[in-house]
């Protein structure tokens, strides 16, 4: 693919000179349009969230054993499955791309190859989990837990193929600006996979009772069904038809492939330095007992939730910075970036004032153990310092990728949450006896040092214009 605009450098490459100032009325109208396109990708984040609830309740019925089994299993496969959806993310990048600079054989492209990216993903973690069934007696895990996972596991994994699928004509369908009707198709594929668990957990409407293996062929079904009604909803909706591919089967053009690859491994990358980061301190919070564990536990739910509020807002801007500099309307990146700050600050706000004023409360809601509460109570004051970090270290990332910058954010994600973090958490943790909050307090500098160092380069990045183009 042709990239639809003159390509940025980090430092050097084309020259640029400085872009039109932000205007009151320019960061209004971003703003306004980032809400529009952002409300449907955060409702769309909290009903995933949703589905895993809603596992977790229904296999809870049956017993200890499958509960921690399909935990350990989900566990395993979380890597690979946020691997897939930051290679998912090219596609909204290119999309975006294209679409504003009106070439819809870019974004056929796009959709299809990223399809096939998904794919290749998918059979990898096929070979990776049959792979890993020898060694699972070497996690540690309860005897009763290895015996059961297995058929569980496999079917899990598979179905990671579909999902990774899905996300990426989602991303698709968000980035040409039409975000409802994907949002509906993946609310009914979560509403499909609940029936599903009913039907085939414990046998209802004359199927077997299959319990935590039929959980996992609920979501397998589930998923292919999902991705199968993105693929149908794309090739009917009015005015789509010319930006989805007119044959989904063909050869690679493997110029393209790896364009996308480009900017996928490395959105890839960014993702799994966070995410391993926060598994990496939930291990060391578990060797402070299991009030430290539990307390830890409640307050990083109440934060991942809030947190989908401002992901939403990172994937509109990607979406958003992408269109714009395929229009080359270079004037729009700035107040497009300041909306989404501005946006990301006002929902930390309100649920950072909720965290003070209600922490007890909250707490209470999770935790009966009167000294676990009072450690999750104070984890929530942290928490209220670390999410506006995470707000804005989220959206800055969207709106780099909105502009194929993925290399430098990832190694800035590195170097935040594993050279930084996760040893100044350690040593707060340890040396300083602070305990979980000494582990919290290293996780927030870690993703503070990442917010600011993302957010001057975003600025940075989108004060300038090319020289070749007109001021």
């Amino acid at each position: 693919m042709t990239g639809p605009g003159p390509r940025l450098t980090g430092g050097g490459g084309v020259p640029m000179k400085p872009s039109v100032s932000i205007t009151v009325h320019g960061l209004g109208r971003e703003g306004r349009a980032t809400v529009v396109l952002a409300l449907p990708l955060v409702a769309g984040q909290v009903s995933q969230m949703l589905m895993g609830v809603a596992d977790t309740l229904m296999i809870g019925r049956l017993g200890v054993v499958p509960l921690a089994a399909s935990t350990f299993a989900n566990n395993v496969l979380h890597l690979p499955l946020m691997f897939g959806i930051g290679m998912s993310i090219a596609v909204s990048v290119r999309v975006s791309q294209a679409r504003g600079a009106g070439e819809p054989e870019e974004a056929r492209a796009a959709l299809r190859h990223g399809l096939y990216l998904c794919m290749a993903l998918g059979a990898a973690t096929m070979g990776l989990a049959f792979a890993l069934l020898p060694v699972f007696p070497y996690f540690g895990q309860d005897e009763a837990v290895i015996r059961t996972v297995p058929v569980y596991f496999l079917t899990l994994a598979l179905s990671l193929t579909p999902a990774m699928g899905a996300m990426a004509v989602k991303n698709h369908s968000d980035a040409m600006n039409r975000p409802w009707p994907a949002f509906w198709v993946m609310l009914a594929g979560v509403l499909l996979n609940v029936l599903l668990n009913w039907v085939f957990i414990y046998g209802n409407l004359g199927a077997p009772a299959l319990g935590l293996e039929g959980a996992g062929l609920a979501t397998l079904l589930a998923r292919l069904a999902t991705l199968a009604g993105l693929v149908v909803l794309c090739m009917r909706l009015p005015g789509f038809r010319e930006w989805v591919p007119y044959r989904w089967l063909r050869r690679p053009e493997w110029v393209a492939v790896r364009r996308l690859a480009k900017i996928g491994f490395p959105a890839s990358l960014q993702i799994l330095a966070e995410v391993s980061a926060f598994v990496g301190a939930t291990l060391v919070i578990g060797t402070l007992g299991t009030e430290a564990l539990a307390s830890h536990q409640v307050a990083i739910t109440c934060a991942a939730t809030v947190f989908m509020i401002p992901l939403g807002i990172s994937m509109a801007l990607t979406v958003r910075i992408g269109e714009a500099w395929g229009a080359r309307e270079y004037d729009r990146w700035r107040p497009i970036v300041a909306s989404g700050w501005s946006l990301g600050l006002l929902v930390t706000l309100c649920s950072a004032s909720g965290f003070l004023l209600f922490r007890d409360t909250i707490a209470g809601w999770f935790l009966t153990e009167p000294e676990a509460a009072r450690v999750a109570s104070g984890l929530l004051v942290v928490a209220a310092v670390f999410q506006t970090s995470d707000s804005l270290q989220i959206i800055s990332a969207g709106a780099l990728r909105g502009l194929n910058d993925v290399n430098i954010p990832a190694l800035m994600a590195f170097l935040a949450y594993w050279v930084a973090a996760l040893p100044i958490g350690w040593m707060l943790a340890f040396e300083g006896a602070m305990g979980v909050n000494g582990m919290w307090w290293g996780i927030t500098i870690g993703l503070t040092i990442n917010a600011v160092a993302l957010g001057a380069r975003i600025w940075i990045k989108t004060g300038r214009r090319p020289q070749n183009e007109p001021v």
